[in-house]
């Protein structure tokens, strides 16, 4: 397995959940797309029809990753397009003239700003379902809040900060119960751990969490659901996104979507997660008493480590040790610090939200690698 070049003389990279290097072998896929292969996909020459031909295979591959067809995948150009089309495209094809949408605070920014634009813009009446101290939502409470203008469940599979796993099936299978349509961002999700998309109405896909490039997501999506466009033209996309196909981040995406379903099949996510759980012992052990785990303990993302750590803000650590690349749990505003939504929901104290720390690992990370990040986390805290 070739590691990309990024890696090879930087720090210790810790933050796949930000993003993933592009695997060298989805780089080589997509090349002669950018190169020899450039036909426009709906000409009906021989430059059209090939790349024609590896559109439609790109999308057989991301289809067999999520175990669905292809017919139902529509790419886009980012996550956050494709969480835009599914809400705001589910909302203003409802016909509800009030419509109600459910989701909860941890959600990613693009699937929050959507709800609250429909509601600027659209008279949407937003509903965030309360979410416990792992972070995650409780099918009853999904029930208890559905009303007859619900139109949009939007509830995500993992959390990119703690890796919590929401209980996708449940809360699909409540939302198809009452006849509303569901749908789940799943970003960090797909390609870190097996993925059934065949009951779940609307899915996010996002390239450059499971090592394609920044650009590409898709959006799955269920046959009949009804969806507004986001952008008009051409009728690229089944109607539903407008605009010449990118066919080189497409083909990268399929490669990505590949070399997934292979790690996966491989159980590459346990090697990573014996691997997160090594460090974490690691860190626990020589800071006995002063490293607290944030999110659930079994249920998240095999390759997600966020804990507090007593004594030392987040960034403060980041900033002492530059031998590692990792992430907090605070945004930072003009130099002022602020916990993340995302912990403040689930109840933590300022102070424990900026102690935060975000440990991500991934494709590429190795057993010496986290033996020295632990070295390194250590004597910054001490």
């Amino acid at each position: 397995m070739t590691v990309p070049r990024g890696l090879l003389d930087g720090p210790i990279y810790l933050d796949y959940n930000a993003t993933t290097p592009i695997d060298p072998a989805v780089t080589e896929s997509m090349l002669p797309y950018l190169t020899a292969e450039f036909g426009n996909p709906s000409s009906t020459h021989h430059y059209g029809r090939e790349s024609r031909i590896a559109l439609d295979r790109a999308r057989d591959q991301v289809a067999a990753l999520l175990g669905t067809s292809a017919e139902r995948i529509v790419f886009t150009g980012s996550g956050s397009e494709a969480d835009n089309l599914a809400i705001r495209g589910t909302v203003l094809a409802s016909g509800v003239g009030r419509p109600h949408v459910i989701t909860q605070p941890t959600e990613h920014p693009a699937v929050l700003q959507a709800c609250e634009a429909l509601r600027r813009w659209h008279n949407a009446e937003v509903t965030l379902l309360p979410v416990d101290g792992c972070g995650l939502v409780d099918p009853a409470d999904l029930a208890a809040a559905i009303n007859p203008r619900t139109v949009l469940v939007s509830v995500m599979a993992a959390n990119n900060e703690t890796g919590a796993l929401q209980p996708i099936d449940e809360l699909a299978r409540v939302s198809r119960e009452y006849g509303v349509v569901f749908h789940t961002d799943s970003a960090q999700a797909i390609g870190k751990i097996p993925f059934d998309a065949t009951e779940v109405d609307l899915v996010t896909v996002v390239g450059h969490k499971m090592y394609a490039p920044k650009g590409i997501g898709a959006l799955c999506i269920w046959p009949g659901v009804p969806l507004e466009p986001l952008v008009y033209g051409g009728g690229q996309e089944h109607g539903l996104r407008a605009g010449t196909e990118n066919v080189a981040l497409a083909v990268a995406l399929g490669t990505a979507a590949e070399l997934a379903a292979k790690d996966l099949a491989s159980a590459g996510h346990d090697r990573v997660r014996a691997l997160r759980d090594h460090l974490h012992d690691l860190l626990a052990t020589a800071l006995p008493g002063r490293v607290h785990l944030n999110g659930p303990e079994t249920a998240r993302l095999p390759n997600t480590l966020n804990i507090s750590i007593d004594g030392i803000a987040g960034h403060e650590l980041l900033g002492v040790t530059t031998a590692i690349a990792a992430s907090t749990g605070s945004a930072c505003h003009s130099g002022d610090h602020q916990p993340s939504p995302v912990l403040t929901a689930m109840g933590m104290t300022a102070s424990r939200g900026l102690s935060a720390l975000r440990l991500s690992l991934g494709r590429w990370s190795t057993a010496e690698q986290i033996d020295q990040a632990a070295h390194h986390i250590v004597s910054a805290a001490s």
